[in-house]
């Protein structure tokens, strides 16, 4: 009986021992089939798939433009840049100079909030130095007549940046109060959209004028009268 379970006991423990075996085989051989599924570095078909992302490269560089090589100096265009209006005036006004000094009317304050134009940038944007705008008393009465239609632009004027000219006449028109002190002192720039104000201003030799077309201000051509000065 003891001989009997001796046999029994040893069959199990060998069957047990097969069976343990045999499982880790099966778990060798299963880790062993995941890494045969990683592609090598060195596997034809990456190297097919290099070699065609290389050629792509190569076709886009042979259809980008060449640039153009400049065989002779003397093919090279120079671009002159066109002078400084004002400057041809301070050639024959010597009052002129930065910071420049801008005497505004009415219409032009107007035309400055019409179209959304900063008047301190634009005016440096278009002399490209310091400018300081400019406001006589008569312009500023002027506003003030004008009602609340031009609350805004009479609220401008009064901005710490404008330099307030004071007028010591009473009853002036403003254009004719420009007019006078533009004659008696050739040191300002004269910014107005007024047309008859312009052609007044143009008879005074000397004296820029800055307007504004194409929503941004300029300066006008220099006058032919500049030698009567």
């Amino acid at each position: 009986m003891e001989y009997n379970q001796y046999i029994i006991q040893s069959e199990w423990q060998v069957t047990t021992r097969l069976f343990t075996s045999f499982q880790g085989k099966a778990n060798k051989t299963r880790k062993f089939a995941q890494v045969k599924r990683m592609l090598s570095p060195k596997d034809p078909r990456l190297a097919t798939k290099s070699s065609d992302s290389k050629s792509i490269k190569k076709a886009a560089d042979k259809e980008k433009p060449a640039p153009a090589k400049i065989s002779n100096l003397n093919q090279i265009e120079i671009k002159k840049m066109e002078k400084d209006r004002v400057g041809l005036f301070f050639e024959h006004n010597m009052q002129l100079g930065p910071p420049y000094h801008i005497i505004i009317d009415t219409n032009f304050i107007n035309f400055s909030i019409q179209y959304k134009l900063d008047i301190f940038q634009c005016m440096m944007d278009c002399l490209l130095a310091k400018c300081i705008p400019c406001v006589t008393d008569c312009v500023v009465a002027e506003l003030e007549k004008m009602g609340q239609k031009y609350r805004l632009a009479l609220k401008l004027t009064k901005d710490p940046r404008f330099q307030r000219l004071h007028c010591s006449h009473k009853g002036t028109y403003a254009d004719d109060c420009l007019v006078d002190r533009v004659k008696q002192n050739r040191c300002y720039i004269v910014a107005t959209n007024d047309k008859d104000l312009k052609r007044r201003i143009r008879k005074i030799p000397g004296v820029p004028i800055m307007y504004i077309a194409g929503h941004k201000y300029q300066i006008e051509r220099i006058s032919d009268d500049l030698g009567n000065i």
